[in-house]
């Protein structure tokens, strides 16, 4: 069975999905505070529950500062359900989420579906034919060779290739790499910055985002079918 991490501040929801877990065979790591979890405890884990609203850090805020390091799948736990809240969650690199109040069938049916649909490697590299990003190290290779990304054009590619054939809009990304509080507008912002992307891969005979006209742009999920 899974080895599965919660992180919430309510005592006894914590205690309860504890036990509700570990009745079905699971091995379950609690924790009140994201601020003082170390990402490597995390990454011995097979799946992360994570409280959005937290006092120290939110959930939304924690993903989205250590999505590059964390190599699990991360299910929030929120009370949140506007189509704003859904999207800031998936934007900060969560998989999916959980509404409270929710039920024990349903903790343990997300958690279950979400275990066996995790096929990746405990690794810090992800690989795509010739593509590679070291999650560690915060670069894109090509044929081994770096390719000399910025921060945020690092963040962007990083997004899409983790979430190979999803669709996002460029405000999606916009909020992803800068956050609800970014100052510049997100329609320019994120076409320059992917003309400069598809620019530095070019070099090396690649063009791993497609555009999806009218909606946004996505990683393609067949290397062969690049440039």
């Amino acid at each position: 069975m899974a080895h599965i991490m919660i992180i919430d501040d309510d005592l006894d929801l914590l205690k309860l999905m504890r036990r509700a877990l570990e009745k079905v065979g699971h091995t379950i790591t609690v924790q009140l505070d994201s601020s003082t979890v170390n990402i490597q405890a995390i990454n011995q884990c097979d799946l992360l529950l994570l409280d959005v609203m937290m006092p120290t850090v939110d959930g939304f805020t924690f993903l989205r500062s250590n999505r590059n390091q964390i190599d699990i799948p991360v299910l929030f736990l929120t009370a949140k359900s506007f189509e704003k809240d859904i999207l800031e969650g998936f934007a900060s690199g969560g998989d999916d989420y959980i509404t409270k109040p929710f039920s024990i069938k349903e903790l343990r049916a997300r958690v279950e579906a979400h275990l066996r649909r995790e096929t990746r490697e405990k690794q810090y590299r992800l690989n795509d034919g010739t593509i590679s990003a070291d999650l560690i190290q915060r670069t894109f290779y090509c044929l081994e060779k770096p390719v000399n990304l910025t921060a945020s054009e690092y963040d962007i590619c990083l997004l899409l290739l983790k979430n190979k054939g999803q669709v996002f809009s460029k405000e999606a990304i916009y909020t992803s790499v800068y956050g609800f509080d970014g100052e510049g507008d997100s329609q320019t912002t994120i076409t320059e910055r992917i003309k400069k992307i598809r620019h530095k891969f070019s070099a090396y005979h690649e063009q791993p985002i497609q555009t999806v006209w009218g909606i946004g742009y996505k990683w393609l999920n067949d290397p062969s079918n690049r440039f």
